[in-house]
């Protein structure tokens, strides 16, 4: 069974920075792609960045950037590098992984950004 485990959310003001990592665990013969997504209250579930085999990265328009995203394929895990944060990016943000054939999420950690 295969497992995604988010950390690093918190409390960060304006102007701040936060990094985001997500370890997968469990087997996974195919790994396709890596990212994040988040999801603000009353809105939709929104793209922020993905990562493909071969190092290929994707950016929501919103944190292009501002966000990086990055990948370590031994270790199974991804990580979300946020400077310049807003208030706007305050949400639940998700961990995904895209295998040859399902797609898993983490549990989501939240990342509030208020003065």
């Amino acid at each position: 069974q295969v497992q995604l485990v988010e950390s690093g959310g918190g409390l960060v003001q304006p102007g701040g920075s936060l990094r985001l990592s997500c370890a997968a665990s469990g087997t996974i013969f195919s790994i396709n792609a890596m990212g994040w997504y988040r999801q603000a209250p009353g809105k939709q579930r929104e793209l922020v960045a993905n990562i493909i085999t071969g190092g290929i990265t994707t950016y929501g328009s919103s944190v292009k950037g501002r966000f990086t995203i990055s990948r370590d394929s031994a270790q199974k895990a991804v990580y979300l590098e946020m400077n310049s944060l807003k208030p706007e990016d305050t949400a639940v943000y998700y961990c995904c992984l895209a295998s040859s054939s399902d797609m898993y999420w983490g549990q989501g950690t939240q990342v509030t950004v208020s003065s």
